[in-house]
């Protein structure tokens, strides 16, 4: 399996399938990969598959958000296997509509993003809501080290859908008076920052998300927002789309709401789904609860010595879940591999 490390424009070569026929070679399958170990497992677990099981020359294309979404729209990629759907639906919706990509349904039946502060912290002084964060007393305990008047909210990742949402809610809950949205960099240094500020016993207001192996070793408490509301939401889309495209000076006053605790879901390139039938029927199929894929991330981060397709190969070898998305000479191939 090939490790792509920048985007690269490859015209697919593909094999028409009648439905449910494995052909002895699918072409090639490109799979988009982000920078956060929950969808590194799942590219892992699905390439490994259509490797060994379909035949499928796979590539993997690993980045942040934009870049990889951006050429999955361009056709460039073929198939991502967790789709943060609610960060991105207005423009991933557009290129549905259009005919490019098509939504393969869940993945991940539940996940949450939030603002948290640590268990500690929120206890001494009761914090429960984000807007009990505005007050220079409280931002002083979580001190920005690049800017000492400022207290620190460490953020999700430049790049991310994510971190422009959390600057967008920022200003409309008045953080921004109190804080900086301090970009970590990567997952792995947001992660680090969090495990961080547990191992030396100091406050941290921070970002984080679910599935993660590291939410089962850390006591993180979630601040309460505003219920979401879609027309809030789609308020706040709009400007974080703007200023995504021209810079935070087109940032325009908005509402501001809780994310919404939702499903991952995968997706595909229309035409690669056309051309590939039985391999996309694989993909709709595949889905992993948020409880197993938070084990599988522990055994990554504890056991794997940072190897995810030893991971992918853990998961598959001691959960026939899978055998269920596959025919049975498909999942005879990935069991002969193992």
């Amino acid at each position: 399996m090939k490790l792509i490390n920048k985007l690269l424009a490859i015209s697919a070569i593909t094999v028409a399938l009648m439905p449910g026929v494995v052909a002895a070679d699918c072409g090639k399958a490109r799979l988009a990969d982000f920078d956060w170990s929950s969808a590194n497992i799942h590219t892992a677990i699905a390439g490994f598959i259509l490797e060994h099981g379909y035949g499928c020359d796979v590539s993997i294309t690993k980045g942040s958000t934009t870049p990889i979404m951006a050429a999955h729209y361009d056709g460039q990629l073929d198939v991502v296997t967790e789709l943060w759907y609610d960060n991105i639906k207005d423009t991933y919706d557009s290129h549905e509509a259009a005919g490019t990509v098509r939504n393969l349904g869940i993945n991940t039946p539940d996940s949450q993003q939030a603002f948290y502060v640590d268990r500690a912290t929120a206890d001494k002084y009761n914090l429960t809501n984000v807007l009990d964060m505005n007050s220079p007393e409280i931002a002083a305990l979580f001190s920005d080290p690049e800017n000492p008047s400022m207290g620190r909210m460490t953020s999700c990742i430049g790049g991310w859908t994510c971190y422009t949402i959390n600057l967008v809610k920022q200003k409309a809950y008045g953080l921004d008076k109190y804080y900086t949205n301090f970009d970590p960099g990567s997952g792995g240094a947001l992660d680090a920052a969090i495990a961080g500020a547990f191992a030396k016993k100091q406050p941290i207001f921070t970002y984080y998300w679910a599935p993660t192996g590291l939410m089962g070793k850390v006591d993180l408490v979630r601040l309460a927002e505003p219920p979401f509301n879609a027309e809030c939401w789609a308020s706040m889309q709009v400007v974080v789309e703007d200023i995504k495209a021209n810079g935070t000076d087109a940032w325009q006053p908005t509402c501001g709401v809780e994310y919404r605790d939702m499903s991952l879901d995968k997706s595909v390139l229309a035409e690669w789904a056309d051309s590939h039938p039985a391999e996309t029927a694989f993909i709709e199929a595949y889905s992993i609860p948020t409880a197993q894929v938070n084990r599988l991330l522990a055994f990554y981060e504890d056991e794997s010595d940072g190897d995810m397709e030893l991971t992918a190969m853990e998961y598959l070898a001691n959960d026939d879940t899978w055998k269920s998305w596959v025919p049975a000479d498909v999942a005879a191939k990935v069991s002969g591999a193992l």
